[in-house]
C-alpha cells in the first residue's frame, strides 16, 4: 500500500459568514429525523424512518420532484431474473469496483434488492412486464445477465419519483419543506451535528429568508454534483450541496477523484444535454465516427456495452484524434427504435433527427459522483448525528466505478436500511448551537458576477479535471480555484445563487487535490501521466479535517477477490 499523504492548510470558509442576521433571531422547525434531498435516497429514508414512528422533515431545493432520480434513464438492477441470483450480481459489481469495492456492503445492497422491487410494485411502480407478467429485463455495461428493470423504457426515474413523493406526501408524519435550500450544518456543544441553517423561499414573491431545522438525526441525500462541469447529465439543482456542508463541518469523504461520465448525451448546439441511456446499446445501437467506423470493438471485448468508464474515454479519445466535437449513435440495427424509446424519439425529431435512420450525434458527459462522505450501511459518517444515504454517500458499494443501474438501487436499499434502524441510534446531550459562528454582518465592497464564475468553473474542471487529468493541468486548477474560493469566502452573497456557487467551488477544490493525489489510473479516474493502475494504489483516498487542515490520505480497503480486464 503506498503511504503517501498530503495535507494542504486551508479550511473551507462558511457561508454563515456572509449572513445578515444572528441565529437567534431565526425561526426554529423541530423533528426527530431531518433529511436533505427528495430523491430516491430522501424518500427511501424518510418513508422507513416514518414507518418506525418517527418524525421527519423533508428539504427539497425546489419541487419534491426536482431530484436527479426523476430524470434518470436508467433502470434498476435486481437479481429478479429465472436465471439471474444475487451472487452473481454481485460478483459483477465487485468486478466494476475495480477493486475499492466493500464486499460486505456490495452483498447486503444486492441482496436486498429483490424485495426492494416487489416492495416497489406493491407500492405502484409500474414496471414494464412480459405477456407472462414477469418483469422485462435488460442488459447494460458490466452485468452478466439481464436484470435492469425500467418503466416506460427509459423514464424508470420519474415513475420512481411518482411513486415515492405520493407515499411521502400522504404520510402522516412527514413534511416537506420545497423550495428550501440547506447552507450549514450546526452542532451542539459536544461536536455533534443537530441541525442546519437553510434559506427557504416565503411566499409567491421568491424572496429566500433563512430559517433554523433541528433534529436528533441529520441525514444528508443531496446527490451528486453535475454542474461543477461543463456536459452534465445533471439538473441544474445538482451542486454538490451536501458533499460541501459536510467538508466545512469537518466529516470524513472519501474518493472524490472518481467522477463517472455517462458516454451518451445528445450534443446539438442549442439542445439541451439529453441522456441517451445505455439501454439503447444494449438493445443494438453502435457507435460510429464520422466516417461511419464502429471504434468500439478496438477498445474492449464487449465493444459498445463495455463499462462506462472504457465507453466514454473510448470516445473522448476518438474526437480529440480527429479533432471532432462528437461522434455518432447510430440506432439502425434496433427494432422499431421510435415504438422503444419515445422520448429519444420525440426530442431528436425536433431537431430533424429520425432515430433508426439518421445517426444520432453524442458525446460523454458528467453523470454520477462516485466517491462521497464516508458512511457505514447504516448511514453513519464520522461525525455523531451526521448520516449519509445515496449519491452523496460513499459506503463502498460502487468502488471506483459505478455499474449501469446500480445507483437506483443503492439509494433505494440503503436509505430503507438507515431509515428503518436511525430512530434506534439516538444521541445523547441536550442540543446547542455551536456559539462560535461568526456574526459579521457587514456588506461586501466589491459584488462577484456569479453567472461568469460559473462559467469560468465549468469551463476549467471539463478541461483540466474531466475524462483524462495529468499534474499540469491539476495543478492549474488547484491555484484558480484557490483563488475563487478566497473571493466566494469575502464576497458571496448571502443567497442560494451564491451558496450553490461556494458549493461547487469548494467541492472543485477537494475533488481536483483527490485526482492529485491518486498517481493512477482505475475506475473513472484516469491520468494520462500515470495511464496504468497500480496495485499499491489499491487504497480508498481519505479526506478529513485536522488541526493543521484538510489532508488526503491512504485507506486501507477490505479482501474481496475482484477482477477486471
Amino acid at each position: 500500500m503506498t503511504s503517501e499523504s498530503t495535507v494542504f492548510e486551508s479550511l473551507p470558509g462558511s457561508p454563515l459568514g456572509r449572513m445578515p442576521y444572528p441565529l437567534r433571531r431565526l425561526p426554529v422547525f423541530r423533528a426527530d429525523v431531518l433529511v436533505v434531498g427528495s430523491g430516491v435516497a430522501g424518500l427511501a429514508t424518510a418513508l422507513a424512518a416514518a414507518e418506525t414512528g418517527g418524525h421527519v422533515m423533508v428539504l427539497s431545493k425546489g419541487r419534491i420532484t426536482d431530484t436527479n432520480t426523476h430524470y434518470a434513464q436508467g433502470g434498476i438492477a435486481a437479481a429478479v431474473g429465472p436465471d439471474d441470483d444475487v451472487v452473481l450480481h454481485a460478483s459483477d459489481t465487485l468486478n466494476l469496483g475495480y477493486g475499492l469495492s466493500d464486499p460486505l456492503i456490495v452483498a447486503a445492497i444486492t441482496s436486498a434488492a429483490p424485495a426492494a422491487m416487489e416492495w416497489l410494485a406493491d407500492s405502484g411502480m409500474a414496471f414494464d412486464r412480459e405477456s407472462t407478467g414477469r418483469f422485462s429485463l435488460g442488459k447494460e455495461g458490466g452485468h452478466s445477465m439481464p436484470r435492469i428493470l425500467h418503466s416506460g423504457g427509459t423514464t424508470t426515474g420519474k415513475e420512481l419519483q411518482r411513486v415515492l413523493a405520493a407515499r411521502a406526501n400522504q404520510h402522516p408524519h412527514i413534511d416537506i419543506y420545497s423550495y428550501t435550500t440547506a447552507v450549514e450544518l450546526l452542532k451542539d456543544a459536544d461536536g455533534a451535528v443537530c441541525g442546519l441553517v437553510a434559506l427557504a423561499r416565503q411566499g409567491s414573491d421568491g424572496i429566500y429568508t433563512p430559517v433554523l431545522f433541528e433534529a436528533d438525526s441529520v441525514v444528508m441525500a443531496t446527490g451528486g454534483g453535475g454542474q461543477i462541469f461543463r456536459e452534465t447529465t445533471n439538473p441544474q439543482l445538482a451542486t454538490a450541496d451536501g458533499l460541501a456542508m459536510a467538508l466545512r463541518a469537518g466529516a470524513t469523504l472519501r474518493d472524490l477523484e472518481f467522477v463517472q461520465f455517462h458516454p451518451t448525451i445528445l450534443y446539438l448546439a442549442g439542445a439541451a444535454r439529453f441522456l441517451i441511456s445505455e439501454v439503447v446499446r444494449g438493445e443494438g445501437a453502435v457507435l460510429r465516427d464520422r466516417q461511419g467506423y464502429a471504434f468500439m470493438p478496438e477498445f474492449h471485448a464487449d465493444a459498445d456495452l463495455a463499462p462506462r468508464d472504457v465507453v466514454s474515454r473510448a470516445i473522448f479519445r476518438r474526437i480529440v484524434d480527429a479533432g471532432d466535437t462528437n461522434v455518432f449513435l447510430d440506432l439502425a440495427r434496433v427494432a422499431e427504435p421510435a415504438k422503444r424509446f419515445p422520448a429519444l424519439a420525440r426530442i431528436a425529431s425536433e431537431f430533424g433527427i429520425s432515430i433508426g435512420v439518421d445517426p444520432i450525434p453524442v458525446r460523454p458527459a458528467v453523470h454520477y459522483f462516485v466517491g462521497g462522505i464516508a458512511a457505514n450501511l447504516e448511514g453513519r459518517t464520522s461525525l455523531e448525528g451526521l448520516y449519509a444515504v445515496g449519491e452523496c454517500a460513499s459506503t463502498g458499494f460502487h468502488g471506483a466505478n459505478r455499474m449501469g443501474s446500480n445507483s437506483l438501487l443503492e439509494g433505494l436499499v440503503h436509505g430503507r436500511l438507515v431509515g428503518a434502524r436511525i430512530l434506534e441510534q439516538k444521541h445523547s446531550g441536550r442540543r446547542f448551537l455551536s456559539p462560535h459562528l461568526s456574526e459579521d454582518y457587514g456588506a461586501p465592497a466589491a459584488e462577484l458576477n456569479l453567472t461568469d464564475m460559473t462559467y469560468s468553473l465549468k469551463s476549467l474542471t471539463w478541461r483540466q479535471v474531466g475524462i483524462e487529468r495529468d499534474a499540469a493541468g491539476l495543478l492549474d486548477a488547484q491555484q484558480r480555484l484557490d483563488t475563487w474560493a478566497n473571493y466566494l469566502e469575502r464576497l458571496g452573497p448571502f443567497t442560494p445563487e451564491g451558496v450553490e456557487v461556494m458549493n461547487m467551488v469548494q467541492v472543485a477544490q477537494v475533488i481536483t487535490r483527490s485526482a492529485t493525489f491518486r498517481k493512477e489510473s482505475r475506475g473513472a479516474h484516469f491520468r494520462s501521466d500515470f495511464p496504468e493502475r497500480n496495485e499499491q494504489w489499491r487504497v480508498h483516498s481519505r479526506l478529513e479535517t485536522t488541526p493543521g487542515g484538510l489532508r488526503i490520505s491512504p485507506e486501507l480497503v477490505p479482501d474481496s477477490p475482484w477482477q477486471h480486464c
